[in-house]
């Protein structure tokens, strides 16, 4: 089977981090004299430069046992009691080697009233530990001033260009393929990050013996316009494999493309296929926000297989025929919006205010069921009253812009008002 070669060349010990020299320093430090000062540490820098990599390879280095708790994603108290409580307290019989890392990933998301008891409870481990504890996050002074007291700071920085070359040049290396140096060059300065290099000079290397500048330039203009062959290797494909590789060779921001895939889909699939394809394009969707966050390239896999196997999975009946793919039509819709993103996660908000759960809950499991919901109007009308839904987002959860969309709006506005003067009656 095909695989990535960012999970292929994913960093397996802290000499393998690329870039951040003196970060990885003051963490392979703080691991050998843990117990002397905190018992806790703090990666913090922007998205996708290594964080959580760091943290993994640290455990592989130490001989640690790993236990990782997505902090926003499981961020009552009891939960975190539970899971990293029982293990942060629990020893071993071996030792330094024998310990145990904990690791708390997008700790910078469990700040406001709803995630209170979480934060609480993080402090509570910290304090009560008996194991190291690695906390990732974006924004450190997003996280409560407690919090940060009881934990060594480590800041982690974008990694510049000039650290990726020596990376692609010994992947280039190991998988036969001779290159030109200005080759390399074009990939670091098209690519935004460590990872989207490597995905870039897969798309163009693999397979080849030489590889030059002009390939390079040619792979890359040539994978543009292939998104509907992509499609169709999803939707009517019966090799996962073939769907997962096709997705390689996309030059579109995964952001986009899953969009592509939640337009198109209604067009293929019917009934449970189309439930359990959504369902399969919402894991992908938790997937991707996680890796924005870090460089775990096994979620990346993971996302780009549900974008993909998981998808095509879905479908029990045979493929019809021809099937005209469109670009997603909220992209016109959402103009004014800062993205589609950005009005899905104000309907997660919404939702996870009325339901009493998180916003990456209501994201990810109801937001999907909700769209099948809007099939029939009249349950469309009461949640667009219920939640006092906006225009853009009846359209987000119709996934069309036509008049249907301001028909539900006028008639939840009217239910909201008649509910208005019920009450005060």
């Amino acid at each position: 089977m095909m695989i990535e070669w960012t999970e292929k060349y994913r960093p397996r010990t802290l000499s393998d981090i690329v870039g951040n020299g003196k970060a990885v320093a003051e963490l392979k430090k703080w691991a050998e004299d843990w117990g002397v000062d905190k018992k806790a540490t703090i990666l913090y820098g922007p998205p996708g430069i290594g964080k959580t990599s760091a943290a993994y390879a640290l455990a592989n280095d130490m001989g640690w046992e790993v236990i990782e708790l997505n902090a926003s994603d499981q961020r009552t108290a009891a939960i975190i009691q539970k899971i990293a409580g029982s293990a942060a307290q629990t020893g071993t019989f071996e030792g330094v080697s024998g310990r145990r890392l904990i690791i708390l990933d997008e700790a910078d998301n469990i700040y406001g009233n709803a995630d209170r008891g979480g934060v609480n409870a993080i402090v509570d481990v910290i304090k009560k530990t008996n194991q190291p504890i690695v906390l990732i996050a974006n924004e450190y002074y997003d996280m409560s001033k407690t919090l940060r007291s009881l934990c060594k700071p480590i800041q982690f920085r974008s990694i510049q260009s000039r650290s990726i070359l020596p990376l692609l040049r010994r992947i280039c290396r190991d998988e036969g393929v001779d290159y030109d140096i200005e080759a390399l060059e074009v990939i670091v300065t098209k690519a935004s990050d460590l990872r989207s290099a490597i995905n870039d000079l897969q798309a163009v290397a693999q397979g080849r013996k030489k590889l030059s500048a002009e390939d390079v330039v040619i792979g890359i203009r040539d994978t543009k316009g292939s998104i509907f062959k992509v499609m169709t290797e999803i939707f009517k494909g019966s090799d996962p494999r073939e769907a997962l590789y096709a997705s390689y060779t996309l030059d579109e921001n995964p952001e986009d493309f899953i969009h592509w895939i939640d337009e198109n889909m209604p067009r293929e699939y019917k009934g449970e296929d189309l439930a359990n394809g959504f369902e399969s394009l919402s894991r992908a969707d938790v997937f991707l926000g996680r890796v924005r966050r870090r460089q775990n390239y096994g979620l990346w896999k993971h996302a780009g297989e549900m974008m993909t196997c998981g998808v095509q999975a879905a479908r029990s009946q045979e493929p019809h025929g021809y099937t005209p793919y469109q670009p997603p039509s909220l992209w016109k819709k959402l103009g004014q919006a800062k993205s589609v993103r950005a009005v899905r996660d104000s309907i997660a908000t919404k939702v996870g205010k009325h339901c009493h759960v998180s916003q990456r809950y209501a994201r990810a499991e109801l937001i999907p069921f909700f769209k099948m919901l809007f099939k029939k109007k009249e349950c469309a009308i009461g949640i667009s009253a219920t939640l006092d839904l906006s225009q853009n987002e009846i359209a987000f959860l119709l996934g069309t812009k036509d008049s249907g969309v301001q028909k539900i709006y006028d008639s939840a506005q009217k239910r909201i008002m008649q509910a208005e003067e019920h009450a005060i009656e």
